[in-house]
């Protein structure tokens, strides 16, 4: 096999990777494979094939995931939840981490809760403040 097909072959299957897997993981890869195909396409040597590779992947790397980082992070939408951050709350079930039970009545609404530590528990009737939501449950600290 040529170098130019193990470099056609590299990039496809990185192409692949990229398309199968969630966010941008090869693409830069597939970029310096593509770098590489074309050195080879002009009879370079193994070792400048390589050194191509590598520089544009980096070079791609560097450049450009920021950028790609700020966009597809940006898809992240805030929700109408997100403002129960911060906001106090009243245990209406013990809240046990070990049990994995426990609820919280804020405006109105129950919400399944947990302390995110091992070992704490809140009682029943006692205020708490909502750290943060993960999932369907609020993770919350008791308020002296």
């Amino acid at each position: 096999m040529t170098m130019p097909v193990v470099w056609l072959i590299a990039m496809v299957a990185l192409l692949i990777i990229e398309a199968v897997v969630p966010g941008l993981i090869s693409i830069w890869f597939a970029i310096g494979a593509l770098a590489a195909l074309l050195s080879a396409l002009l009879h370079a040597p193994l070792w400048l094939q390589i050194v191509w590779f590598l520089a544009v992947s980096i070079a791609a790397l560097v450049l450009t995931r920021p950028l790609a980082a700020k966009y597809v992070n940006a898809r992240t939408q805030p929700t109408n939840a997100d403002v129960l951050i911060g906001r106090e709350c009243v245990v209406t079930e013990t809240i046990d981490d070990l049990q994995g039970s426990g609820a919280v009545k804020v405006s109105g609404k129950v919400w399944t809760a947990r302390t995110g530590k091992e070992g704490l528990s809140i009682e029943k009737g006692a205020k708490a403040r909502i750290l943060r939501i993960e999932g369907v449950k609020l993770i919350v600290e008791p308020i002296e």
